[in-house]
């Protein structure tokens, strides 16, 4: 197991976007981290921000608008920046931490079009900078034990799974309900968990993809994007998976894997804490306990590691890049009632790069 670094030989961060999910994950994670750090944060309220970096130790002069990002070039102790703004804006601030020579972790989705997440890989390779989206499923221990387990086939072959990730979104003003912000409703907010995850576990990529979504005329909400949405994808050696997701359910955050011996179920799949794996084979079921770790952490430290020894994320631009594809096939496929096809791409983890130290431990 890693140890912690020092202080001084640890990646600072600056954190572009100071809302909910920064102030309740992601500056707990820093301090739960072994091989990164809190350097600045970037914010449209700079006096809010100032207020969270001296509660994390930082001085006022380490929180900046977002007008005066450019002013992190100079900074030798930022060498990384986590961009959390609204999807849209995820091209612009990739961009410009590229131009200032800072390795960026991205959350997701990684953009709103396929175009602006290639635009993305392109300013980070053309910067020589290193580019990761922050899919957290894949760094858990839970997550690792059911891939290990399917992959492994102590299950037998994989044949179905399904995935279901919904919630309340009651804010009409929300940014997640704007076309222009979210580049679509639930399917890129919550559903990608489904979609992302799946591909994780099976390690392979789907072939054909069919989808449909709703879209009350009634409700002020869902005035520019989908309330629900739910698709089929068709896998190589005859895998299935069917996924739903919806801003207008009560939660429910599941994975179930059907194989020829038994199934496997990871409910909640998705929260931040509390996940939970059981096998059933004939007979007998059990639940895998499996000790919880910080998910952010994982993630964070994993870009950390990449960027001190020099190598390539496991989630970098491409997988997040392949999820936009995925994404707008399946709005397609929505649009026009037809499956859609997508490119080849034989073999196992091909968009992924190096595997992660930590967090495997299931």
């Amino acid at each position: 197991m890693t140890q912690p670094l020092p202080p001084d030989q640890r990646v600072g961060y600056a954190v572009i976007g100071v809302g909910e999910l920064t102030t309740e994950e992601l500056l707990p994670a820093f301090e739960a981290s072994k091989s990164s750090r809190l350097a600045a944060l970037v914010s449209g309220d700079v006096e809010d921000a100032r207020r969270l970096a001296r509660a994390y130790g930082l001085r006022d002069e380490d929180a900046l608008s977002y007008d005066d990002l450019e002013k992190l070039g100079d900074r030798e102790d930022v060498h990384a920046v986590y961009i959390v703004t609204p999807n849209s804006l995820h091209r612009e601030y990739t961009e410009r931490a590229a131009r200032m020579n800072k390795h960026v972790l991205c959350e997701k989705p990684m953009a709103t079009t396929v175009e602006d997440a290639e635009a993305m890989i392109r300013a980070c390779d053309g910067a020589g900078v290193k580019l990761m989206i922050a899919y957290r499923c894949q760094y858990t221990p839970q997550h690792w034990a059911l891939r290990k387990l399917v992959q492994d086939g102590e299950l037998g072959a994989p044949r179905l799974l399904d995935s279901t990730n919904t919630q309340m979104e009651t804010d009409p003003g929300a940014w997640r309900l704007k076309m222009d912000l979210a580049g679509g409703g639930p399917l890129p907010d919550i559903g990608l968990y489904c979609l992302n995850t799946i591909r994780f576990v099976l390690g392979t990529e789907p072939l054909e993809v069919l989808a449909t979504q709703v879209r009350p005329e009634d409700d002020e909400r869902f005035t520019e994007v989908e309330r629900d949405f739910a698709w089929i994808m068709r896998f190589p050696d005859g895998v299935t998976a069917t996924c739903s997701t919806s801003y207008d359910a009560s939660t429910a955050r599941y994975l179930n894997v059907l194989a020829e011996k038994g199934r496997a179920v990871m409910d909640p799949a998705y929260d931040y804490q509390g996940l939970r794996l059981e096998v059933e084979t004939p007979g007998e079921r059990s639940e895998r306990k499996i000790p919880e770790q910080d998910q952010f952490a994982l993630e964070i430290d994993h870009f950390s590691e990449c960027v001190l020894r020099g190598e390539r994320p496991f989630t970098p631009g491409e997988e997040g890049l392949q999820d936009q594809r995925i994404m707008a096939a399946l709005y397609e496929s929505a649009r026009t009632g037809r499956p859609v096809k997508l490119g080849a791409a034989p073999g196992r983890d091909v968009f992924r790069g190096t595997v992660p130290q930590e967090g495997r431990e299931g």
